[in-house]
C-alpha cells in the first residue's frame, strides 16, 4: 500500500498573527513531500514513525467517541494498519515550519475519515471552515494548540488566504516570473524547533498589555498590509511593509530566533539587501527571507544554505 503524496507548506504572512485574528497567507511548497506505506519490517525512522501512529490512533479513538465531534475515524482499519507496519514516509524535516505534522494529519484525514468531506466537492466557506476545524483538533495532538491550517492547505495544495478566524478562502497568487531578481526564501538554522514551548511564550506574552498592543497596533497592521501587497502583486510597497514587520519581530520576539541570527537580522534590515520573518512558530527550523535581488542576498549570507521559494 502506498498512499497519495501530501505537500509541506509555508505560511507566508500571519504566523502568531492569525491567532489574534490577522490576516495571513498559506502556500502549498512541493518540495517536501510525504505519504502512508505499509512496511512489516519497519527500522529506524520509518519504526518511529509507526509508534506515533499507535499514539495517534488511540487520540483519535477518543475524538471519534466524542458525541460532539465534527469527524469519525475507521479506527478499526487504521490500527489493524498500524499493526501491519503503517508508517509516514516523509521527506518533510520536522521541527522545520514547514508542515511536517499537519501533512501527515491530512494522510490520515484523507484514507481513515468516514464521511469525509472531499477536496473535488465544491468547497464553499461553510466546509473550509468544517475542514479547519477538524484538522485543528486532529493536529492539536502534536502541538498542544493548532489553528488547522498547515493540514488544510496540505490537504487542499492551495494557496489559502485567511481574512480572521472565521473566514478564509482559496487564494490566487501572482505567478512567479523567471526573469525577475526577487525572490522568497528559506534560510536553514541548522536548529530543530518546538512549536508547542514558542506558542506557549507567546501566550505568556498576550498577557501583558504592552505587548498586547504592540501584536494589535503593529504586528498585525504590517502583517495584513504584506498580504494585500502580495495578492496585488504590488511588490515595491511590500517590502517597505516586510521590513517594518522584520523590525517589529526582531524587537519583541527575540526568544523566538535563534540566538546566533540576531545580528544576521538585523544586517538585513540595514543594508537593505534581504528581510528575515519567522517561518511558523519559530525557535529553529527554518527562517523565511525576502529580497529584491537574490544574488545580493545570497552574497550576504553566504555561509547559509538557502532555497528559493518563490521568484518576482
Amino acid at each position: 500500500m502506498k498512499g497519495p503524496l501530501f505537500y509541506s507548506k509555508i505560511l507566508l504572512f500571519g504566523e502568531y498573527g492569525i491567532i489574534k485574528d490577522s490576516k495571513g497567507l498559506s502556500i502549498p511548497y512541493n518540495f517536501y513531500n510525504g505519504a502512508l506505506k505499509v512496511d512489516e519490517n519497519l527500522d529506524g525512522k520509518a519504526k518511529k514513525s509507526n509508534q506515533e501512529l499507535l499514539k495517534f490512533a488511540n487520540y483519535l479513538e477518543d475524538v471519534s467517541s466524542d458525541s460532539e465531534s465534527e469527524v469519525t475515524f475507521d479506527i478499526d482499519k487504521l490500527k489493524s494498519d498500524v499493526k501491519a507496519g503503517l508508517y509516514f514516509d516523509s521527506s518533510i524535516p520536522q521541527g522545520y515550519g514547514v508542515g511536517s505534522s499537519g501533512a501527515l494529519v491530512a494522510a490520515i484525514y484523507d484514507k481513515y475519515a468516514l464521511n469525509r468531506i472531499t477536496v473535488l466537492e465544491n468547497l464553499g466557506r461553510e466546509k473550509l471552515l468544517q475542514l479547519k476545524r477538524i484538522f485543528s483538533k486532529m493536529e492539536s495532538f502534536f502541538h498542544g494548540k493548532s489553528s488547522g491550517l498547515d493540514p488544510l492547505n496540505s490537504y487542499l495544495s492551495l494557496p489559502i488566504l485567511i481574512k480572521s478566524h472565521e473566514d478564509l478562502e482559496p487564494a490566487g497568487i501572482p505567478s512567479q516570473t523567471t526573469s525577475g531578481k526577487g525572490a522568497v526564501f528559506l534560510l536553514d538554522s541548522g536548529i530543530v524547533g518546538e512549536t508547542a514551548p514558542m506558542v506557549s511564550i507567546f501566550m505568556e506574552n498576550m498577557k501583558q498589555e504592552g505587548f498586547k498592543n504592540m501584536i494589535k497596533d503593529k504586528f498585525v497592521k504590517h502583517t495584513d498590509a504584506c498580504v494585500d501587497d502580495f495578492l496585488k502583486g504590488d511588490f515595491k510597497s511590500l517590502f517597505t511593509n516586510v521590513k517594518n514587520l522584520s523590525n517589529v519581530v526582531l524587537d519583541n520576539f527575540k526568544p523566538m530566533i535563534p540566538q546566533k541570527f540576531h545580528d544576521l537580522w538585523k544586517k538585513g534590515i540595514d543594508t537593505n539587501a534581504y528581510y528575515l520573518k519567522l517561518c511558523g512558530s519559530g525557535g529553529g527550523g527554518y527562517i523565511l527571507g525576502f529580497t529584491e535581488d537574490f544574488e545580493k542576498a545570497q552574497k550576504a549570507l553566504s555561509d547559509h544554505k538557502l532555497e528559493v521559494v518563490y521568484t518576482f
